[in-house]
């Protein structure tokens, strides 16, 4: 055989991916905006501009840029900590609070775990189960749109390693109450690591949904996953974090990728929670925005279950779906659909919420 022949590449030996790859559903990001004009409320993005604090944060972290981050994140732990009221040994983080999830997935689950969470919920939860060969136990929703918890503890068997649990629910912003979650801590063995993803609470009405710290601190089988990019304002940096036991943390911090979180995002992160009353304001606005969208939409005939997120979940077959996406596109208002479910649309500025209501009206049954 020449030296040619050897190094000639075989066409029946080149590398292939994982089964689990390759039958992935795709995630579906929100569409992006392509213009001025463009009404962005696909991505359940904060329509403001970072707090000031914070792009001054990253403006003098950037001059150090060329130098790797803390990857333990000690500084940004700390706050986290000092602000949640627990210590920094229980505080995780990484790079948004889907990294943590996929942290915590990868740290728990061995090939053939189940991991239990709603349907329809984060379009994620299924993805990052797939990919760490786990298998995925979707529960439906209930009729009122949220978490049927009665049926997720009747789909817990001896192979379930995490529950998760997405408090206000995206896409329906249906919470769970403390009172209902609690009951479900107490069927659930003590084995079973519950994640309470609560990516939207600071959007949601005191005493909407549970104290998860509380509950965390009562059941050690409880975590807590939060993160920097919704009310925020930080997206574009990827920063999230959980708060669950010390050992487990640690757990996570080994399963991280080596400095995924990047010193502006840490940076940026530590200035929002110094910022939080700025923070607080703006999420007041959206929340007054978000009562006058639904008080509108139900005087126009939508039926609507009360949201907790910086958005508003309108079901549809597939029929009304299609008239509204088409109608959206071509008013140039991106949202985001659900093919089967329906349409989630982000709560934004005024202006963007009146373009909303006012294509909404003209498709009102």
């Amino acid at each position: 055989m020449s030296p040619d022949q050897l190094l000639a590449p075989s066409a029946s030996k080149l590398p292939t991916l994982r089964s689990a790859v390759t039958g992935l559903p795709a995630y579906v990001p929100g569409r992006r905006s392509l213009g001025a004009d463009i009404a962005a409320l696909a991505s359940n993005e904060s329509h403001y501009e970072p707090l000031p604090a914070a792009t001054a944060a990253v403006t003098e972290a950037a001059g150090r840029m060329n130098r790797y981050p803390d990857m333990a994140a000690v500084e940004l732990r700390e706050r986290i900590a000092r602000h949640l009221g627990v210590t920094a040994a229980e505080v995780a983080v990484g790079p948004g609070s889907v990294g943590v999830l996929q942290q915590i997935i990868t740290g728990l689950c061995e090939a053939g775990d189940e991991v239990v969470f709603a349907w329809r919920s984060f379009e994620a939860y299924p993805i990052l189960v797939e990919l760490a060969g786990a298998r995925p136990v979707r529960v439906p929703l209930d009729d009122a749109e949220g978490h049927d918890l009665d049926a997720m503890a009747a789909a817990v068997t001896d192979r379930t390693k995490v529950i998760l649990l997405c408090t206000p629910n995206n896409p329906t912003g249906v919470p769970i109450s403390n009172g209902r979650l609690e009951a479900f801590l107490q069927s659930v063995p003590s084995d079973v690591l519950v994640v309470i993803d609560e990516a939207y609470v600071e959007y949601a009405d005191a005493g909407s949904g549970p104290d998860s710290l509380a509950l965390y601190r009562r059941y050690p089988n409880v975590c807590v996953l939060r993160t920097f990019s919704k009310a925020y304002g930080l997206a574009g940096l990827r920063v999230g974090y959980a708060i669950t036991t010390a050992a487990i943390a640690e757990g996570l911090r080994r399963t991280a990728l080596p400095f995924a979180v990047s010193a502006l995002a840490q940076k940026a992160a530590i200035a929002s929670l110094d910022a939080g009353e700025e923070m607080e304001a703006r999420v007041s606005a959206v929340k007054q925005e978000r009562a006058r969208m639904a008080a509108e939409l139900d005087g126009q005939g939508w039926t609507l279950q009360p949201s907790q997120g910086n958005f508003l979940w309108i079901r549809a077959d597939a029929q009304l779906l299609a008239t509204l996406v088409d109608g959206f596109d071509a008013a140039g208002i991106l949202v985001r659909a659900y093919q089967g479910d329906g349409v989630r649309i982000t709560v934004a500025d005024p202006d963007s919420n009146n373009r909303v209501l006012r294509l909404l009206a003209a498709n009102a049954a």
